[in-house]
Parts: structure tokens; C-alpha cells; sequence
């Protein structure tokens, strides 16, 4: 799809996932990297895959004259600048080039020379508030979220970018700001804050904001072998879901309790009181304590219902959807044994795009032509 575009993946881990994006999709990219760095971790394995690696250095005068050599004939340019330095001079060595920029904070502002982790990030960013115990300290998703987040608008920015260069013959400084990056998963917090003055804040397992009487709804739910995602809902699709989840209950002869006599299509969720609330849930604790991940997944599937299991590593790994759309892909790993990797997202004219391991489409080095 971006077979001709040429890529130069100049970021440190914060814009990884960009360029691997664009790799999945076709285009050309070069990761540089400098000579003395350990490329052997599992996430700079994973999130640099497919693309080319030169190893240059930055710091000295021929890795400078190399890069900029680079980026005069390449479209985009993914960079993550340190304080003080910035990436508009590359415009004007190549005009038409989409420079995208990666920090944590954006290029200007208060916080602009500001240094951060993905917890800094994810606490300046909002998600911190809405995740923990509502009398706990926040906490973040143990595996970093920010970078993601900070990569995937990056890569979106930098196809805007030649979109819009297609139409202007010009390039851009395209400025993502992993802050603002991660604001745009918090979904519903920002225009609660907007429309009714409410600011949301942690629940633990339950989701606020949904009643006008106060009441709060479980959304996690343990069941046999771990935790289920489901939340009573509204509307079509709530009152579908909520008489299946009924039906299926009396099916396996359980007491259904306050279920028994709703009348699902004149239930509203954002009336109804906590006390209302709680003794509904009662019930389908008891039932889903009996269900397991994998059962619940396939008859949610058959009966068209909302809800989800919450999936551990080891489930997305042995997942029978994902094996069955051909997503692993078994590459040679430093020790020269296979390891197994996400595939390329996307299916392109019914085949998934093949994985190649950086080292084995090794660039040139430093000095030569690209």
C-alpha cells in the first residue's frame, strides 16, 4: 500500500511504533541506530521489525552528513528530538518532507523541554486519575500505553502529512504530543467535564456517570477462570444483550431474581437507583462466578451479545481467531531460535504482509549510498 514511500525512523522507544505501522504497510524504513546500542530487548525486537537498520552515529560529523543525506530523499522522517533541538531545519534540506516530531509534551509550551516515562506521561495525560480504587493512588496499565498511543497518532500525523503534500507539493512539521496523544483514550471523561461540569474519578470495577441518580454499574466481573468485561447498557443493543444474558441464565435453571420481571425495553440505566442497580447484580455475579473466559466469549459470539473476556498474555497467544487469520509470525530471534511475533495488522488482498527481521535487511553503512 506505502511501497513508495521512504521512511526514516530516527526516534528512541517513545516513536517505535509509528515507523512499524508504516513497515506493516509497505513503505520503505530505515531505523538508525547508533553503533554501541543493544538492539536484543523483546520490545525493540518486536516494534522494529520489518525495517531496514543502519547503524549511524548521530554525534559525529559523518553520521550527521549521512542522515541528512537520508533525509533529502526520503517523505517521512520520524523523530524524537531532545530539549533544545528541533526538527524544522530538516524542511528545508527537503522541502517536501513530512517531519514528524515525538515528545513527551509537543514541540512548544511550558512543558516543551520536559523529560518523561510512559508514568509520567500517563499521569499528566488524565488516565491515571480514572484507573485504581476510588480511595487508592492511581495506578497505569502495567505494560507502557503511552508510547502506543504517541506512535499510532504519529503515524496517522505523517500520512496526513503526504496526503496533504500531494495536494500542495509541500512538507510539514507534523508535532505529537504524547500527552495529548493519551488524552484522546480517556473517551468519555473529557465531555462529562465539558457538558455537565462532572469531572470523573477512579471506581475501581465500576463505571460512573451513567445515571442521573448517582448509581455506579460493575464492569469487571470475576468468573471460573478469571474476569469478564460486561456492563448492564441501554438502548438496542443493552436491551438485546441484557435479555440474552437472561435467557441464558434460565436456560442453565438459575435464579434470576429482580431479571425475572424487567421488562427490558422499557429499562432505563439512566434512572435507575443503586439500590435497583445492586440487587440486579446479584444475580448475574452468581452466574458468571460459574462461567468460564473461553464460554463466555462463544456465546456472547452466538447470542450477538456486548461483553468480552478479559484476556491474559497467554489467552492472546493461544487465542484459536487469531492462529486461524494466519497473525503469528515465527522469526529467527539473536540466539538464532524462533521467536514469535504480532504480524503485520492489516490483510492486504487476502494475505498478511510477511516479517523480516532488521538485521537480516541490514542497510549500508555509514558513508555509503542509501
Amino acid at each position: 500500500m506505502l511501497q513508495n514511500l521512504s521512511v526514516i525512523d530516527a526516534t528512541e522507544r517513545l516513536g517505535w511504533l509509528a515507523g512499524r505501522l508504516l513497515a506493516d504497510l509497505g513503505a520503505e524504513v530505515t531505523k538508525l541506530e547508533a553503533p554501541q546500542a543493544e538492539l536484543e530487548g523483546a520490545e525493540w525486537r518486536a516494534l522494529n521489525v520489518n525495517k531496514r537498520l543502519l547503524r549511524l552515529d548521530p554525534a559525529s560529523a559523518e553520521g550527521r552528513e549521512r542522515f541528512e543525506r537520508l533525509a533529502r530523499g526520503a517523505d517521512i522522517v520520524f523523530c524524537t528530538p531532545q530539549p533544545g533541538e528541533h526538527p524544522a531545519r530538516l524542511l528545508e534540506l527537503n522541502p517536501r518532507l513530512a517531519v514528524v516530531a515525538i515528545t513527551p509534551f509537543g514541540l512548544t509550551g511550558p512543558k516543551a523541554g520536559w523529560l518523561a516515562s510512559d508514568l509520567e506521561i500517563m499521569a499528566a495525560g488524565g488516565a491515571m486519575s480514572l484507573a485504581g480504587e476510588p480511595e487508592g493512588m492511581p495506578v497505569r496499565v502495567s505494560a507502557p500505553q503511552a508510547y502506543a498511543w504517541a506512535g499510532a497518532q504519529a503515524a496517522v500525523g505523517a500520512l496526513v502529512a503526504i496526503h496533504h503534500r500531494a495536494a500542495s507539493g509541500r512538507g510539514q512539521l507534523v508535532d505529537v504530543s504524547a500527552q495529548s496523544a493519551v488524552i484522546t483514550a480517556l473517551a468519555h471523561a473529557p465531555t462529562f467535564a465539558d457538558l455537565l461540569g462532572i469531572t470523573p474519578t477512579r471506581a475501581g470495577a465500576y463505571m460512573t456517570g451513567r445515571s442521573v441518580t448517582g448509581a455506579k454499574f460493575r464492569v469487571f466481573w470475576r468468573c471460573r477462570d478469571g474476569y469478564l468485561n460486561f456492563i448492564l447498557y441501554g438502548g438496542g443493543a443493552g436491551r438485546r444483550t441484557n435479555e440474552q444474558l437472561v435467557d441464558w441464565m434460565r436456560s442453565r435453571g438459575f435464579d434470576l431474581g429482580p431479571l425475572a420481571s424487567i421488562d427490558w425495553r422499557r429499562w432505563d440505566p439512566t434512572i435507575v437507583t443503586q439500590d435497583q442497580v445492586d440487587a440486579i447484580e446479584v444475580a448475574i455475579e452468581r452466574f458468571f462466578a460459574t462461567v468460564a473466559k473461553r464460554e463466555f466469549l462463544e456465546e456472547a459470539h452466538r447470542r450477538e451479545m456486548l461483553g468480552y473476556p478479559v484476556a491474559t498474555v497467554a489467552d492472546i497467544a493461544s487465542d484459536p481467531h487469531l492462529e486461524a487469520r494466519g497473525f503469528w509470525q515465527d522469526l529467527p530471534g539473536p540466539d538464532g531460535r524462533s521467536e514469535r511475533h504480532c504480524g503485520a495488522f492489516v490483510v492486504v488482498d487476502g494475505r498478511r504482509p510477511t516479517l523480516q527481521c532488521p538485521e537480516s535487511q541490514a542497510a549500508p553503512a555509514a558513508g555509503r549510498a542509501p
